[in-house]
């Protein structure tokens, strides 16, 4: 068997950034730490990170009864409303959202400032969403399909601003802005899928497209991941979702001669080695 793994696929920058953050906190040894939901849709991470004393914060609820401690943002970001009650309580933050999820914070914020109203292309129930319409000062849309676009009712008076959840599927979002685009509105359209989301998505369908079996590895509760699952599954009957090692069937591949490999933004390298070697052995 061969074995091809994606130059792009595990830890983005933004990831890296926030896993790093809170394994330093960590080490400083000042308890208690809390991240403000899992720091990533990781698993293997996330109870790596609690045997070390870091403990999830999974609700504005559990938030609201931290009376100490340092409180860190994840790479998904937040809306308003945390860092206030974080200062309000007198807690201390440690923000590790990722510049580009950053970047869209600042977008909307400003653009709906100045009267527009918000679309946000992506997945309602991400963290990442929620924490972008925490920022909105008018109302926001969430569309992530093309039912969604066809039957939104914007009013027509109001101009819009339009932008992406980071790891957002680039064909699609392509795709819904051209549904929009026919409705004739008023609207400013901003691209805020991160570069390394489209390349990892660019890259996974190119060697989906060459390969006999294809493994997407990440998280159950990975947005991206899933995306990239999504986008294989597409190219290559044969692909195959798994979170670590221990998931890895080799007798469905046993008869393989080409086997590609990639992962989501939230999976470590350690694990993309584990299955690489395993799959070679």
């Amino acid at each position: 068997m061969q074995v091809k793994v994606a130059k792009s696929a595990g830890f983005c920058f933004g990831v890296q950034r926030a896993v790093d953050t809170v394994y330093e906190q960590a080490e400083k040894g000042v308890r208690p730490i809390y991240t403000y939901g899992p720091i990533i849709h990781n698993e293997v991470v996330v109870e790596d990170l609690k045997e070390k004393g870091v403990e999830v914060l999974n609700s504005l609820e559990e938030l609201k009864k931290v009376e100490k401690g340092t409180i860190i943002i994840r790479s998904h970001g937040v809306g308003r409303e945390i860092y206030e009650l974080i200062r309000e309580k007198g807690l201390d933050c440690v923000d590790a959202t990722c510049p580009f999820v950053k970047k869209i914070h600042k977008i909307v914020d400003k653009e709906s400032a100045a009267g527009k109203e918000i679309i946000i292309i992506g997945n309602d129930k991400h963290p990442e969403v929620e924490g972008i319409k925490g920022w909105c000062r008018t109302k926001a849309y969430v569309i992530e399909s093309a039912e969604q676009a066809e039957e939104l009712c914007a009013s027509e008076t109001v101009p819009l601003c339009i932008v992406s959840q980071t790891t957002f599927n680039y064909k699609k979002f392509k795709d819904l802005v051209e549904i929009l685009d026919k409705k004739r509105y008023d609207k400013i359209v901003v691209n805020t899928i991160c570069n390394a989301t489209e390349e990892r998505q660019t890259e996974a369908r190119q060697i989906a497209g060459e390969v006999d079996a294809m493994i997407v590895i990440g998280g159950s509760h990975s947005s991206n991941t899933q995306k990239l699952f999504e986008i294989c599954r597409n190219e290559c009957e044969n692909t195959y979702y798994i979170q670590t090692v221990c998931d890895l069937d080799l007798e469905v591949l046993r008869s393989t001669g080409l086997v590609g490999i990639t992962a989501g933004a939230s999976t470590p390298k350690k694990i993309i080695e584990e299955v690489q070697t395993r799959c070679l052995n």
